[in-house]
């Protein structure tokens, strides 16, 4: 009698024959390849994809494996073709640097704190491979709601909890109220004594063993006495797969103008940008981080 399961040797040779058959039914080359995965910001060498497409490795880490959506779009396969044909890893991939997302020391100390109050450590051992967030503004131009779904990644150990803060940073503020919203609960709320860091844990509905990942959303519920505020944005500690921030402005409260701002640790850029007669805009980062990426807008004539 066979078992059912099917062994590793198995799926690195199942990958290595479905990667190389839809290159060839594709008309591609590798380095054709290697210049359109580089350009979505998955720089896999082409000896990679050699090694990959003659079944000598298969990819292991997460960023290998980050690219791996991006493969089966460019090839005009299914979702999940290639990666059901990997199985597990044990490996978490090159995590790369890390660093706070923002070059203010007492803030990263108050987050530090705010950490550990909620039973924490800091730097947390999570990683987020992907981020969605969608930011919602009111007719009176006020952020009313920003909700993230994020696919998190344990580095290290068994993660059963995972903070997250809302910043404020220079303006003291109420808290926010968060809300879960899939893929687990909020067990702890904690505000820094500065009012200006806002923290709460969210327990996924099992606990992630690394190199594991799973799947969570939750939302920031501004309430009115909230300050008024002229952007949105989201700040990672490690490279991320893919940062995409939308946001939606109400018709009543379309700004005059608005522009995108990366902090990364080369420095600050900031880019105009035009919502020409629509009523939300996104932008989106492959391969981002650490950093943050941030919208700005405002009414009237934009200062200096």
């Amino acid at each position: 009698m066979t078992s059912g399961t099917t062994s590793d040797e198995e799926q690195a040779n199942s990958f290595a024959e479905t990667f190389s058959a839809a290159i060839r039914e594709r008309g591609l080359t590798l380095s054709r390849l290697h210049a359109r995965l580089t350009a979505r910001g998955n720089p896999v060498s082409m000896a990679t994809l050699s090694y990959w497409r003659s079944g000598a490795r298969h990819p292991e880490g997460a960023q290998s494996r980050a690219a791996i959506a991006d493969l089966e779009e460019l090839l005009g396969l299914d979702d999940g073709v290639l990666l059901d044909r990997l199985g597990p890893t044990m490996r978490t991939g090159p995590l790369g640097s890390t660093a706070f997302p923002f070059d203010e020391d007492l803030l990263e100390q108050r987050v530090r704190e705010t950490f550990l109050a909620m039973g924490g450590v800091y730097p947390d051992p999570t990683r987020e491979l992907t981020i969605h967030a969608v930011t919602e503004v009111g007719p009176e131009g006020r952020v009313l709601r920003r909700t993230t779904r994020l696919l998190v990644q344990a580095t290290s150990g068994v993660v059963s909890a995972i903070p997250f803060v809302e910043l404020t940073s220079g303006t003291p503020t109420p808290p926010p109220d968060f809300v879960a919203i899939g893929g687990g609960r909020i067990s702890v709320r904690h505000t820094h004594e500065s009012r200006e860091v806002h923290g709460f844990m969210f327990e996924p509905e099992q606990p992630i063993t690394a190199p594991a990942a799973t799947l969570i959303e939750w939302a920031v519920v501004y309430p009115p006495e909230f300050p008024q505020g002229d952007g949105t944005g989201h700040g990672i500690a490690f490279q991320s797969r893919e940062l995409l921030l939308w946001t939606r402005f109400d018709p009543a409260a379309v700004p005059d103008w608005i522009e995108e701002v990366e902090e990364t640790p080369s420095g600050v850029v900031v880019t105009p940008r035009t919502l020409d007669g629509a009523t939300s805009l996104h932008t989106i980062r492959r391969g981002f981080g650490p950093g943050a990426l941030s919208m700005r807008w405002g009414y009237g004539e934009r200062a200096d």
